[in-house]
This record gives C-alpha cells, sequence and structure tokens, in this order.
C-alpha cells in the first residue's frame, strides 16, 4: 500500500506527488514542477524520504522543468513516456514560450523511456504505466489498485487541454476511454486540482458525457469538445 502526498508547487500550481511504500519505506516522486520549490519542500520531511524513483506523466515545463534540480539531490532513475521524447527536447524553449525565460533549464537525464504496459515495483507496490495521449503525445497515468496519477488527462470536472502545440484531441477521446474502463474506486490524482474517483468522473464530469451515451449510463448530456463526442 502507498502514503500519498501532494505537494502544490511553482507558477502553474502543479500537484507533484511523494509515494512511499508503507512496506519498505521506498519512495517514488511524480512530476516535478519547474522550479526548485519541490527540491526545498521535499528537503523539509522529517523522517527525509527514501527517494527510489522519479516518474512522469508528461513533459511540460510545469511536470518536467526541475528535473535536472531534483537529480542534483536524488541521483535515482528515471522515468519517462517514450513518445513524449519530443516534446522533452523542447523543455528549454517551453519556458520561453510562456514568457518565463528565467526557468529555462537544460533537460534532466531520462534512465527509461516507457510505454503502455510498462510496470516498476517501488518497494512491494506495483506502479503500471497506462498510455493516455492527447494532452500531449505520451501523456500517462501510474496506478496501483488504490490510487491513479493522471497528470493532465483528467481533473475534477475537466479534462487536461487539446490546443497546445503537439496535442490531439482525437487521441485524448480514445484515451479517456481506456481511462475509464479502469476500476471507478481509483482515487484520482491529477496535476491540477483536487482528488477524485474514476466512478465520479464518469458520472458527472461534462466533458465525458459522450461515454455516458456510449455506456448507456444516467448523467448529464455533457459538452461535445471533439468529433466524436
Amino acid at each position: 500500500m502507498l502514503d500519498v502526498r501532494c505537494f502544490t508547487v511553482g507558477m502553474f500550481g502543479v500537484n507533484t506527488w511523494l509515494l512511499t511504500d508503507r512496506a519498505t519505506g521506498r519512495a517514488a516522486i511524480v512530476d516535478t514542477g519547474e522550479s526548485d520549490e519541490l527540491v526545498q519542500r521535499l528537503q523539509a520531511v522529517s523522517p527525509a524520504p527514501d527517494v527510489a524513483m522519479i516518474l512522469l506523466t508528461h513533459t511540460h515545463l510545469d511536470h518536467a522543468g526541475a528535473l535536472p534540480l531534483l537529480q542534483e539531490v536524488w541521483d535515482v532513475p528515471t522515468y519517462m513516456p517514450a513518445k513524449d521524447q519530443p516534446l522533452f527536447a523542447t523543455l528549454p524553449h517551453q519556458a520561453a514560450m510562456f514568457g518565463m525565460p528565467h526557468l529555462a533549464l537544460q533537460c534532466g537525464r531520462i534512465d527509461h523511456a516507457i510505454d503502455d504496459g510498462f510496470a516498476v515495483d517501488l518497494g512491494a507496490t506495483t506502479l503500471r504505466f497506462l498510455s493516455t495521449p492527447g494532452h500531449t503525445p505520451g501523456q500517462g497515468c501510474w496506478f496501483d489498485d488504490t490510487h491513479i496519477f493522471v497528470g493532465d488527462t483528467l481533473f475534477a470536472g475537466s479534462i487536461g487541454r487539446t490546443d497546445f502545440p503537439m496535442s490531439d484531441p482525437a487521441l485524448q477521446v480514445e484515451s479517456l476511454r481506456r481511462l475509464l474502463d479502469l476500476p471507478g474506486h481509483l482515487v484520482v490524482h491529477s496535476g491540477h486540482g483536487p482528488d477524485t474517483t474514476l466512478a465520479h468522473e464518469l458520472a458527472t464530469n461534462p466533458f465525458l458525457g459522450f461515454l455516458r451515451r456510449e455506456r448507456g449510463i444516467p448523467g448529464p448530456p455533457g459538452l461535445r469538445w471533439a468529433p466524436g463526442t
């Protein structure tokens, strides 16, 4: 089982996560923020976390920009969705695109470029990777039997934007279908905003009306935000 601690950091208010396996105390960091704030906050945690890995959901600036700063402190394996490599390569330029050139850093080190179905053991906990492209080419989710860390795939009452360079609304539609096939009890930890569950979002999220119609689930009709919805 996991202990889950959220650190909301940076100018984008991104949720980053410290996951700790209760059986062994081994820990993983999920996403990074874009500045040194997460490093400072993790260094203030007592007792110090036994960080064994860094997991990325995708590689927009707020989720992967501070990777080299984390790796200066925790020289541990880092896992990135393989299909996000072209976006990852733009990280030194993304800060300027957002009008924040002072945040431009070189890309961090990627040890493992992973694909759908990949699994990694964090102590006695197995974390699996579900590829959910659309927001970015490689956007994906890390999950166990209780929790799912979805990056910017899904939010409480919303979904990730698909109007960025390299985004794809059609892929987002298919990814949401796959994501919502997972058990509804999973606690959704999003890249921004509060926690929710898959079941609650399937029943209420205005961007998932197409899934309710497809599956015969009662609820609000929702928004038509892309072809097929």
